[in-house]
Formats: C-alpha cells, sequence, structure tokens
C-alpha cells in the first residue's frame, strides 16, 4: 500500500497574483506540468506551500484546485502540522480527507520539546488521523532534530505512521534510519541535494521543491537511484547540481518561484515575511534555464 510514495514527491508551490490573492489558474497548470511529466505524487500545503501565510479558506480552496486538476491521476498528501497538538487534532478531524491519501507533518517547532514529547505529540496525531502519516523531520526549521530512534519508535508502534520525510541534510542519520526501519516503512529525503545518494542507500526517494520545475529529469533520476543505476541517474544529478543549490541560496520558496517564473508557469510573488528572490539571483537562474 506504501508504494503509492515510492519515487518522486514535489512539495508544490502556492502561487500568487500581483495582489498576493491565489493563483488558481497558475497552480492547476503546474499540477498538470508535473504529472504528465511523471512525478509520483504531490504535496500540497507543507513548507514550499507558504502554509504559514495561508488562511483556512485558502487551504480548503487550494486542496480544491489541485483535487480538480489532479482528477485521481496521482495520490496527494496534505500538510497538517505545528507546534500545537491540540489544534493540529482539531484540524485532522475537521479537513475531508476523503480525496487525501496521507497526511504530511512536521516535528513541533519553536517549542522545542524533548523527544518523548515528540513522540507524544505523533502519538495523539496518529490516533486521531484516518489516513496514514508522513513525519516529516525538518531540525533546520525547528530547531530541534527528532532522533532516529523517536522516529523508528513511531514507526514501530503506530501502522498509519508508514514513513518519515527525512530534512535534517545529515547522511549518517539517513543511514541508520534506512539500516533500521521496520519493513515497509519508507525513508524519504527533504533534501534535493541528497535524493539520489539516499535513494540509491535503499531510501524510498524524495519530496523535493525543484522537482517541480524539473519534474521529467529529477523524477527519472530518483527511479534510476531506486533501481540502483548509479551510472545513468548521476548524469541527471549532474545536470541539475546548480539549480538545486541556486534556489535554496536566499530562502524557500522564493528560489523556486523565480525558476516557475523562467520556466513560465507562475509568478515569482511571495508573502511577508518572505520577499522575492534578488535580481543577482534571478540572473543566475535564468542562465541556467536558458542553457538546460
Amino acid at each position: 500500500m506504501n508504494n503509492k510514495f515510492i519515487g518522486t514527491g514535489v512539495a508544490l508551490v502556492t502561487p500568487f497574483n500581483l495582489d498576493l490573492s491565489i493563483d488558481h489558474e497558475a497552480l492547476a497548470k503546474i499540477v498538470n506540468y508535473n504529472i504528465e511529466n511523471g512525478v509520483e505524487y504531490l504535496v500540497i500545503c507543507g513548507t514550499t506551500g507558504e502554509s504559514v501565510t495561508i488562511t483556512k479558506q485558502e487551504k480548503r480552496d487550494v486542496i480544491e484546485t489541485i483535487t480538480k486538476a489532479n482528477n485521481g491521476r496521482v495520490p496527494m498528501v496534505l500538510g497538517i502540522g505545528g507546534n500545537n497538538t491540540a489544534l493540529i487534532v482539531e484540524e485532522i478531524k475537521a479537513t475531508d480527507l476523503s480525496n487525501i491519501d496521507a497526511i504530511l507533518s512536521v516535528s513541533p517547532y519553536y517549542s522545542k520539546p524533548t523527544q518523548e514529547g515528540i513522540y507524544q505529540h505523533f502519538k495523539a496525531i496518529s490516533q486521531a488521523s484516518p489516513v496514514d502519516i508522513i513525519l516529516y523531520n525538518v531540525p533546520g526549521r525547528t530547531s530541534k532534530n527528532m532522533e532516529p530512534e523517536t522516529t523508528l519508535r513511531l514507526a514501530e508502534n503506530f501502522e498509519n505512521i508508514i514513513a518519515i520525510k527525512e530534512a535534517g541534510n545529515k547522511v549518517a542519520q539517513y543511514l541508520q534510519l534506512i539500516k533500521d526501519k521496520p519493513d515497509g516503512f519508507l525513508v524519504i529525503s527533504g533534501d534535493d541535494d541528497l535524493a539520489l545518494g539516499v535513494a540509491l542507500a535503499g531510501g524510498s526517494g524524495v519530496i523535493s521543491v525543484i522537482g517541480q520545475a524539473f519534474p521529467k529529469e529529477f523524477s527519472e533520476m530518483v527511479r534510476l537511484g531506486i533501481q540502483g543505476n548509479a551510472k545513468e541517474a548521476y548524469k541527471f544529478h549532474f545536470r541539475l547540481m546548480d539549480i538545486t543549490d541556486y534556489i535554496f541560496e536566499e530562502n524557500n520558496p522564493a528560489g523556486i518561484k523565480a525558476v516557475l517564473q523562467g520556466i513560465n508557469l507562475c509568478k515569482d510573488y511571495v508573502r511577508l515575511p518572505l520577499v522575492p528572490a534578488t535580481q543577482q539571483l534571478k540572473e543566475k537562474i535564468n542562465t541556467f534555464i536558458q542553457r538546460f
């Protein structure tokens, strides 16, 4: 059943118009572009989707647009996370998850709980969720690493916790998770630059940011990595290496939105406190696109 999350998932941006209202037409275009070019699943309202500056109603509207554009073609994952456990449980219960295959839930940020606190947080989410759960560890944003022991304990104890999006950018942590995980549990890269290495080591793929701009090449790279075909996979990795670095130079998703603007999929508007990519970065991005 978890096979639907093997390969490349893309952490979709939320495109905006000049007045910072949501550009639903561009969003549908991005969804179609990615599905037509081979990504395995879509991730809605994660960090890259600027979830922290989107209202509850806007989130419902985004889900509706993506669901309609997808039309059942690929699985969908919805971001529902935060650092107030009770509110997350409440949101899960209040959200129509009938078209959602799993939720992606970030380890609590700002509060800096202990490992036991993180465990109890996800236990409560597991007990509330009618769909599968992908844990999300991103210590660069949360300021607290979810240790492999905590992830593995959750994987062993809760049947609907099926995967982790690991984004600590620590190779040793990926390898420990892959080595010790229970059968069927997925280790998904949340680091675009490490995605191929994780796939080759026995990981299940990636939830990617850059993948939504170059879905054909990126998803093929990941598939080749999962198959163990390092030589062919690295040809794609090397082609995409520079642009993968560029999009994270300033902030995410300003970088990826600059790329998507460069290939005419959406505008590069972001909501404060984020600001658009600088002209200097845009020039590097556009030069890459012209030469790609």
